[in-house]
Parts: structure tokens; sequence; C-alpha cells
């Protein structure tokens, strides 16, 4: 008999720990859903569904009430009781604003609750677009200007501002360096595109959570999550792709890995691409063709006629991206990782140097080259989930980040081949603290970051390869910043939600001018600036019955100066040089916004939003003096002096529009439009347009999708940017631009047609296609050095197992 009822308990025991796994499934297709959200607000816990859709429930034993998300979903909300009764939950393909965020506060949330617009990029979007770089990937969205120097690069410009003023973060790791500077930037394409699971922009000032830079946006960015075993079976999962696309005659190849076990799970990722020089389009303006490009040969620089002046050239490169990740979870409170991210680009051309044409007509340059971009991070995180009296849910991230970039020039039959390295160590740690009581919820949590600069210039006799002096781009220098953060959230009601933040930062910067004493006639030989910077955030989300939103918003950001704004010495134009300044502060935006959300019938999402932001305090570049004088030998030239001050303002203002129409037989519309505009105060105390406010543009496009095929025809627009509502600084740069028919420079209009199509063979394995600018448009993009491409066919080959 004990032995009769030891089994019955054994197989009770069996068959509640089995139904403790459940799995998510398309309601139409039967597919198995990943990246399903589990929440449960009391108490605070939240699981992710694996790649098979599974999930295991038993963490949520305490809970009652349980809320399913997943965009592109209905959203659910069941009790605990019922939900473990089931071996599958379908999920009914719907329109809907309920999902589930991570970035606003790094921890996981109800989009309802968060008193911030927040745009998603998803891996359904990304396996269908199929973009070459995350730059790419960014610009696809017809939510973000993409600015290009080179084929080897992307600058995202948002809401009028972009490079340092922008936040980047992966997996809640700021990215910033500093040596982040004002000038385009190329670090977005480190990240590989095939290893992000997830990612989230918030528009405007989030500088409460992100700190210093944080002023247009904030671009979160989510890798691969190493996934267990709901089993005593090891879970084995990968993916694998191969593309090719004509234009610049790009191979990629990637493959990720994933075996989980119960406690442990291990994932890998490896990504290849090479890029041939980038092909133009053939209607469009001439100015932008390369009829000529530079060889040496016989000891002397020869300009060589370009067969085809449609081909950039040079503008090739290469790229390899490698991750290694090991999660440990020995229990449902306790969840730690470890991941090690490289990633590093070949040699590639600044292409928009290599146009720049003398007075002569002879080129500016033989040789302007960024050397390889390297980026390395490692990274702990530890999650602990249970409550306390201070915390309900803890996050711990300790992070050490090295970066290397280089610069490599030579002027046009000129001897000197001269190389600038930076190397950049960037060590982290930050703690997120989540605790509920009541209906109020404390975010709150502490920072460090620290950067250890070092820069080293050299050079070499190209006749003799004998040395030659010159002196670093940088000081030796260390950035530090501390902060201590708060955000509270109240629940006034199911439907409305306040809150407010306050953040505290001090930033300090010391720095060795000793190497470039030598060089120039500075009066000091080290500088320290020591200081602090307060900002805040106050919002209110309502939800009137199910399907609106309203969210209106203040906020505050500032960016600390950092070792570019305060330590670079560089020649930005012939004749012109910048110089350190010691004596900088931190520059403030103050933002006002409003966002309206309507959902029609989960078949028609409309949003509509506005904003402005004033930036008060601005770093910008002015007329300096060295010793009380203008000018200084820079480079064997006499250049006027120049240098990074506070000494300017500029305000940017505008609104979003976009709709997502779900049609019959599985077709479905979408439209999103931007625009932007904004001056700034220039030296003479007049303004000017201003930089980083990108031309309106839009996205708009039909698509049809059932469970084998997924196709989206689309256009991208841009206006056009006469020469008077062009930046002051951009007319100064008129190779980069077309000329109109009085000789004038300008930016045109553009619109390309592009098709991509997504083909399920079966489970396991898929092809896609693509033709980008169709109607082959030559175009480039505003303030940007190289063209884009023309009509590009792209093909890939993508299995999973």
């Amino acid at each position: 008999m004990k032995h009769l009822i030891f089994m019955c308990l054994s197989m009770l025991f069996f068959i509640q720990t089995k139904a403790q796994v459940i799995t998510f499934r398309d309601a139409e297709s039967g597919q198995a859903l990943g990246m399903v959200y589990i929440i449960s607000n009391e108490p605070s816990l939240y699981t992710i569904s694996n790649s098979l859709g599974q999930s295991d429930l038993s963490q949520f034993k305490n809970s009652e009430l349980l809320e399913i998300r997943r965009l592109g979903y209905k959203a659910e909300e069941v009790t605990y009781t019922e939900l473990i009764k089931r071996t599958d939950f379908l999920l009914t393909p719907s329109l809907t604003i309920k999902t589930a965020v991570v970035s606003a506060t790094r921890q996981v949330q109800n989009e309802e609750e968060i008193p911030s617009r927040i745009i998603r990029i998803t891996p359904e979007f990304f396996r269908l677009i199929n973009p070459q770089t995350t730059a790419d990937l960014l610009g696809s969205s017809g939510e973000v200007f993409i600015q290009k120097s080179q084929q080897g690069g992307g600058s995202p410009m948002i809401r009028g501002f972009a490079t340092n003023r922008l936040l980047y973060s992966v997996d809640g790791v700021r990215m910033n360096t500093a040596i982040f500077r004002a000038g385009n930037i190329q670090n977005v394409i480190s990240l590989d595109a095939f290893a992000i699971e997830n990612t989230e922009i918030l528009p405007g000032p989030g500088s409460v959570m992100y700190g210093s830079d944080a002023i247009g946006a904030v671009m979160s960015f989510h890798t691969l999550t190493p996934q267990l075993s709901l089993s005593k079976q090891v879970l084995t999962t990968g993916n694998a792709a191969a593309r090719y696309s004509t234009a610049n005659s790009e191979n990629t190849f990637h493959f990720d890995v994933n075996n989980g076990f119960k406690k442990w799970a291990l994932l890998t990722s490896f990504t290849h691409s090479k890029f041939g020089d980038l092909k133009m389009g053939s209607y469009g303006p001439d100015d932008y063709l390369k009829p000529f490009y530079v060889e040496r040969a016989d000891s002397v620089d020869r300009v060589v006629t370009n067969k085809d002046p449609e081909v950039q050239n040079p503008s090739g490169y290469s790229q390899l991206n490698f991750m290694q990740k090991i999660r440990y979870k020995p229990n449902d409170r306790l969840d730690m990782s470890y991941a090690f991210h490289y990633s590093e680009t070949s040699n590639y051309s600044r292409y928009d140097r290599m146009i720049e044409i003398q007075t002569s007509g002879l080129p500016v340059s033989a040789v302007w080259n960024y050397g390889p971009q390297k980026w390395s991070m490692h990274h702990l995180q530890v999650d602990y989930s249970k409550p306390t009296v201070f915390f309900d849910r803890a996050t711990l991230r300790m992070a050490l980040q090295n970066f290397e970039e280089s610069r490599i020039d030579r002027r046009f039959n000129h001897y000197r081949l001269r190389t600038q390295k930076e190397y950049v160590a960037a060590a982290s740690a930050q703690i997120d603290l989540e605790k509920k009581q009541g209906k109020s919820t404390f975010y709150y949590g502490f920072e460090f970051v620290q950067n250890k600069v070092k820069s080293r210039g050299s050079a070499v006799d190209i006749r003799d390869n004998s040395s030659i002096a010159v002196p670093d781009r940088y000081p030796q220098s260390d950035w530090v910043s501390m902060a201590a953060y708060l955000n509270y959230e109240y629940k006034l009601s199911r439907i409305i939600f306040l809150n407010a933040g306050l953040r505290y930062n001090n930033f300090e910067i010391n720095s060795d001018f000793t190497r470039q004493l030598a060089f120039y006639p500075f009066d000091f030989s080290a500088s320290s600036i020591k200081n602090a910077a307060t900002t805040g955030c106050l919002g209110i989300n309502i939800n009137p019955g199910k399907n609106w939103r309203f969210i209106l918003k203040s906020s505050t950001g500032f960016r600390a100066p950092n070792v570019d704004d305060m330590g670079k010495i560089f020649d930005f134009a012939s004749g012109e040089v910048v110089v350190p300044n010691t004596n900088l502060n931190a520059e403030y935006a103050y933002n006002a916004e409003l966002n309206i959300v309507k959902n029609i019938d989960n078949k028609v999402i409309i949003e509509l939003g506005g904003f402005y932001t004033y930036l008060d305090n601005a770093m910008v570049r002015r007329k300096f003096q060295v010793e009380g004088k203008d000018s200084i030998l820079y480079d064997g030239e006499m250049s006027e002096v120049y240098a990074i001050q506070n000494a300017s303002f500029s305000e940017v203002r505008g609104f979003h529009a976009g709709a997502e129409i779900k049609l019959p037989e599985g077709f479905e519309a979408i439209i999103k439009y931007n625009y932007q505009s904004g001056m700034e105060e220039m030296d003479d105390g007049t303004v000017s347009p201003a930089r980083h406010a990108a031309p309106a543009f839009f996205k708009a496009g039909i698509g049809y999708k059932n469970n084998k095929l997924n196709l989206q025809l689309y256009l991208l627009h841009c206006d056009e940017v006469t020469y008077s509502e062009l930046n002051e600084e951009e007319r100064q740069k008129p190779v980069l631009y077309a000329r109109d028919n009085n000789g004038i420079p300008y930016s045109p209009a553009w619109t390309t047609i592009n098709l991509k199509i997504l083909f399920q063979i079966n489970y396991n394995i898929s092809v896609s296609a693509g033709i980008e600018n169709m109607a082959d448009i030559r175009y480039r993009p505003y303030s940007s050095g190289i063209a884009a491409s023309g009509r590009n066919f792209v093909f890939s080959i993508q299995g999973k197992f």
C-alpha cells in the first residue's frame, strides 16, 4: 500500500512538474512563438519563451494574474491556475498597442505604463529586410535617418541630434566612450545585426536612466540570449545564413548555435562579411560620379581614370563579428550570464576625403583610411528576483570594453604617411533595483564608468621609411562618471500612470598634455575638469479604454564634456585647426513632447506625436587663442585656431505620424513620416539651420503574409535641402552636394522603390530575395560623403535547427 501511495504521489508530482512547461503558438499557423513575455506584477516576475515557444511557469506559483505579450499578437490576461492546465497557448495575430519593453528602465515593463514613445525593431523585420549592417537596419525602419561618410559606416540622426548626443546601449551597457565626437561616427556597425534579438529606440532625452549623451535618443540593442533546456534532453538549436548582394558584391556568412542544459546554456555566434566597391545608381546628378581614383606607381601618385564612374573606388571593406555567451540559472531567483563580444573591420577608405579636389584640379589625398575598427566587451550580468525590504528585483552589470580606431592619411604626392591610433579601455559597473509598494514602483540604481584614453601619433617618410615625429590626436586621459538615479512610477488608476525621475551625475576628466608640448605652445602640461549634472523627467501615460493612449512628457538631458571635446587636436579644414580647451561644462537639453496612439479594432493603429527640444550651453567649435595668438603652425601650415566652447544654443522641433493597417486576405499597409526642423546659434550671434536636423523623410509600403510567404513593397523618400536650408558648416563642404542650375550646392530629394520577399520552404529552410532601389536612382543622403547603392539584388538562404 505504501508503495502504491508513493507511486501515485510521484506520478502526480511528475504531471504537475511537466505541466509547468507551456508552448506558445500562432493561432493561425500553429508555429511555435519565441520572444513571448509572461509577466507577473505581483510579485514582480517575468520570463520569455525560447525559440521552441516554450516557457517554464514554475516561478509564477505565487502569482495570481499573468499578462502575455508579444509584438504583433493580441495581449492576453490569464490566471496562473488556468495557464498551468494547458500544454499549448494560442496567440492571435493582431495589431496591438500592448507590448512588453525593456529599455525604459532596463527592466521588463508593460508599454502602457511608460510615459515614453518606444520604437521597436523585431527579428521578424530583420529577416525580411535582410540589411547588410546594423546601420542599414536602423535606416530601413523608416524612423531613423542614416548618414554615411563611407561605405564602412552609418551615423544615425534622430530628432535633430546625432553622434555624441545619441546614446548607444548594448545589453544595458553604454557603448559611448570619451572619444565619441561631434563629427559623424561609425560605431553602430560594430554590432552584428544577426546577433541582435531586439532593438528599442527611445526618442528624446533619456539621461535619467542612461546618463551623459542621451539627448536625442537612446538606442538599446539586446543581443541573443542563451536558452536553457526545459526537459532532461539537451536543447540544441541554431541558425545559419548566407547572403549575396550585387551592388557591392557582398558576401556574408553567419551561424549561431545554442546548447542548453537544465541550469547551463552556451551560445556562440559568428558573422563574416566582405563588401566590394559600392556602385551608385545610373539616374541622378553627375556631381556624384567618381571619374578617377589614385594609384601610386614608380614612386609617384597618379590619377587614374575610373572605367566605371558609378563604381565608388575605393570603398570596399570586410568585417567579422564573434559573440560567446554562457548562462547559469541555478534556480528561479538567480540568473547569471557572461558575454564576450568582438568586432573587427579591415581598413576602409574615408570616401568623402577621397573625392576632395585641390584648386589645381588634383586630388587632395592619396591615402585617407580608417584603420581596423575594433571593439570587444566582457560583460557579466547577474539578475536576482526575490522580494526584500529594499528591492523585488535587482540587476548587476559589470563590463570591460576595449575600443581601437585609427586614421591613416597622406596628401597627394606628399611623402609623409601619418597614422593616428586611439585606444579606449572602458570599465563600468551599474546596479538597477526595482521595488513595488502598493500602487508605487521605484526604479533606482547606481552607475560607475571609467574610460582610459591612450593616443599615439606616428608617421613615416615613404621615400626611405624613416620616422617623422607627429603629435598625438588626444592627450592621455581618464574620464570618470559616477551617478545615482531614481525613477518613480505611480499607478493612479487602471488607465493612468504617472512617472517622475531624477539623476545626479558627477564627472571628471584628467589629462596629460606632456607629449603635445613638443609641437604646440601650450602654457599647461596637465588639466582637470570636475563638475556635476542633475537631470529629471516627468510624464503621464493615459490609456482610456483599451484602444487609446496619450503620453505627455517633459524631460531634461545632458552631455558631459569628454576627451574629444576638451583635448582633441585636428585640422577640420585646410588652414584651420582645433586645439584643447580645459574650461568646459556640461550642456543641457530641455524637452517637451506629446504622443497619441489609437487602435481601431486591432486592424488599424494610428500614431501622432510632436516634440520641442532646446539645447543650452551647447559645446560648439568657435575661434580661440593659444598664448594670445589666433594662429599657430600645424602640420607645416599656419592655421587659424579654434576650440570647442560652451558658446551656443540650438532648438529642434518636429513631429512624427504613422499608421499600420491590417487588410483582408493577409495584406497589410504601413506609413511612417518624420519631420524635424532646427536652428543653432553661430559665432556672430546669427542663427543657422541645425546641422543634424535631417530633412523630412518617410516610409510607405504594402505587404502580404501567409504561413509560407512574407513580402513587402515599400518606398523610402527624403525631401530636398536647398542651399539656404543647409547648415553653415555643411555649406563649407560643397564636394558632398549636387549643384543646381546656378551651380549652388544642395541636397536633392530622392525616392527609392524596394521589394523584399521571404519564403519558408519548410520549418528548417527559408530563402529571401530583394530588389533595392528598383529604379536605379543615383542619390546621396543628406550630409553623406558616399552615394547610396544603385539597383541592388539581394539573395539569401537561411536555415535553422
